[in-house]
């Protein structure tokens, strides 16, 4: 979201980056890759550049801005 993107809805980049790193123990200590359940992102998260909006010339509804998980001013 830092290179001027509207907005984004996608997973929640921290949560993967910490149940990668459970697998990644997992891994390490002997289990085997095929083994492991595949999964599956369970939290999504919506950001809002309000900057971005601005230069385009758009109002974001408050209905929309409700919703985001995270507004950049």
């Amino acid at each position: 979201m830092q290179i001027g993107a509207l907005m984004t809805y996608g997973p929640n980049v921290p949560e993967l980056l910490q149940r990668a790193s459970i697998y990644v123990d997992k891994i390490l200590r002997g289990a085997k890759p095929a083994d492991l359940p595949m999964q599956q992102p369970t939290a999504f998260e919506l950001t809002i550049s309000l900057k971005a909006a601005k230069s385009l010339g758009l109002t974001v509804p408050p209905a929309v801005m409700a919703r985001a998980d995270k507004i950049i001013e």
